[in-house]
């Protein structure tokens, strides 16, 4: 008897921090955001300590595998905006992540079960290539394959939600 793999099963899950937008970019982004999703969606915006004038919100979202590249696909156009998607791995996927700054536009790297940037063979193989027996040119190919630019960009923001109130996901019981 072939196992038949229910809707519940193959939904994908992750997080959206949007790290940074303007008052007025915010119910565009909800609205963004549940398109990509297919359902509404509503956030709890709270201010952006690190750039006045602006807020965040956190948004643990459920859909299909991909829902992660359509919600960054649908946010990017937002040039304003700072943001994260992160989609965790399921059976019949990758995790990935996405990060987005004003900046430098958007990154997109697979993740490991664990969370961790995967980098793949080839891209190791021309950072190697590039940096033709130079330490530190390899140094700098390799923090761009893993997206330290964004990272250092965007963690004074992620440090304004340490006072931010803690939502649970779900419970090892």
């Amino acid at each position: 008897m072939a196992e038949q793999v229910t809707r519940a099963q193959r939904a994908a899950r992750g997080v959206l921090f949007v790290h940074s937008s303007p008052r007025a970019v915010g119910p565009h982004v909800e609205w963004a955001v549940g398109r990509a999703l297919g359902t509404p969606v509503n956030f709890e915006w709270t201010e952006q300590p690190v750039l006045p004038g602006t807020l965040r919100t956190e948004y643990a979202w459920t859909g299909e595998p991909g829902a992660g590249a359509r919600i960054a696909s649908a946010l990017r156009g937002w040039e304003q905006l700072r943001f994260e998607v992160s989609e965790d791995p399921g059976a019949e996927s990758d995790g990935a992540r996405w990060m987005h700054t004003p900046d430098l536009g958007v990154y997109y790297a697979q993740t490991d079960t664990a969370g961790n940037v995967v980098i793949p063979e080839d891209r190791i193989r021309y950072a190697m290539e590039v940096a033709a027996f130079d330490a530190g040119e390899l140094h700098r190919e390799l923090r761009l394959a893993l997206g330290q630019a964004w990272d250092d960009e965007l963690e004074p923001f992620r440090h304004a939600s340490d006072f931010a109130p803690v939502i649970w996901l779900h419970r090892v019981g």
